[in-house]
């Protein structure tokens, strides 16, 4: 009598345990087990830069699953357990006690892991990065009235960081390499939109400079700039960009560039083996490239996927790239996928400018040479699925009329017929 398959889950974070669920609702019933190096049950990453930081978000709805749900569900939920290696010959995982776990499929859900600052200074006590829930709780405990925080990086965890800070009275100041926040992003046009709000908002910028020291004596005082200016902080917090958690992979000799590679399937180069979230550089079908998410809607998609993949199932990965944020009063979401510099023109519908600090309400369109390839809607609500038709047609080679695209008063699906 064979025994039944053993599928091992290395990541315990929203892909992996989106992972597990899927294999139990499709209707596998072998051994799962899902190993997370966090001394935490799996929770969902966005409200850690937005809800918890505010006080806006009760704990426990971080949590992807309610704390008996593994052991109703038969997955054997290991926390504060790292992998430090995978023999694939033998296929197993080798614990850091030395345990070794065999599997018959094995999914690596590692995540990403923060960029670090290369300066003097960054072992003061008050220096922050924002990953874990830990890291929200520090951060929070120092986002009070008048406290003086310096943000390093005006990406999207550090924008969103810099806007709760102001909303709890902090004074706010992001040090940034670039012209403009998320310039690599969404390109100057939009950019721009992103710096008008945080500055009605009275946060300070410095662009094109970066970082020469932290200075204190035991805790961070000031943070000195590349052009000599010296910034009184209090907490600085770091959010210069994330890496794909690959280590494991490389050192199993998988395929590794920019994350674990893989096909559509979100199979790796070896077929027992697959990998799925922000660590999975992914053949797109539509896109016809690889392209690596570092966003939650790539986890919560891309777990059940390879779990579907890893039973058999004929899977093809395709959904679109899609984000959004909070900031102030701006919510936005953004669909698609702009090489940097790949488009021609950006297309407004309706009026993007910032007014005494109030954000605008409009959709943007990324085009090149007549085609959508990217857009977003900025307090502009149930129009995703338009955004994301037109955006594939786009990728497709369709040319839509970019006056009507402009009209408000044309339907977006009208671009299409």
């Amino acid at each position: 009598m064979e025994s039944s398959p053993t599928f091992v889950i290395v990541g315990a974070g929203l892909a992996g345990a989106k992972a597990a669920q899927t294999l139990r609702e499709e209707g596998f019933d072998g051994r799962v087990i899902l190993l997370g190096a966090e001394p935490e049950r799996p929770y969902e990453r966005p409200p850690l830069s937005k809800g918890l930081l505010l006080g806006t978000t009760p704990r426990p709805e971080v949590y992807v699953h309610d704390a008996g749900w593994y052991a109703a569900n038969g997955v054997e939920l290991r926390i504060a357990t790292r992998v430090t290696g995978i023999d694939r010959d033998l296929r197993q995982v080798i614990l850091h006690d030395g345990e070794r776990l065999g599997y018959d499929k094995l999914l690596l859900a590692t995540g990403s892991t923060p960029r670090h600052l290369d300066v003097p200074g960054t072992d003061l006590d008050g220096v922050r990065y924002l990953r874990t829930v830990a890291d929200a709780d520090r951060i929070a405990e120092a986002l009070t009235a008048g406290a003086h925080v310096v943000v390093i990086g005006a990406g999207w965890i550090g924008l969103e960081i810099a806007a709760a800070a102001r909303q709890l009275g902090a004074a706010v100041t992001v040090v940034e390499t670039a012209d403009l926040p998320l310039q690599r992003v969404l390109g100057n046009e939009v950019a721009r939109v992103f710096a008008d709000l945080h500055r009605g908002h009275d946060v300070t910028f410095h662009f094109g400079v970066g970082v020469r020291q932290l200075r204190g004596a035991g805790r961070v005082s000031s943070v000195l700039l590349t052009d000599g200016t010296e910034l009184a902080a209090g907490t600085v917090v770091v959010g210069v960009g994330v890496r794909p958690d690959a280590a494991l992979a490389e050192a199993a000799g998988l395929k590794v560039d920019d994350g674990i590679v893989t096909d559509a399937r979100l199979r790796s180069s070896d077929p027992h083996i697959y990998a799925a979230g922000d660590v999975a550089n992914v053949h797109h079908p539509l896109l016809d490239r690889h392209i690596r998410v570092e966003h939650w809607a790539n986890a919560l998609n891309g777990g059940p996927a390879a779990a579907r993949s890893m039973l058999g199932q004929q899977v093809e990965y395709a959904r679109l790239p899609y984000f959004f944020s909070d900031q102030y009063d701006l919510g936005m979401e953004y669909s698609g996928w702009v090489a940097p510099h790949g488009y021609d023109r950006v297309v407004f519908r309706g009026d993007p400018t910032v007014v005494d600090g109030r954000a605008p309400e409009f959709l943007a369109f990324w085009v090149r040479d007549g085609r959508v390839l990217a857009g977003m809607n900025a307090n502009v609500w149930d129009v995703t699925d338009q955004i994301q038709a037109l955006v594939r047609a786009g990728h497709r080679g369709r040319v839509v009329d970019l006056d009507k695209l402009a009209d408000p008063q044309v339907p977006l699906s009208d671009l299409l017929s």
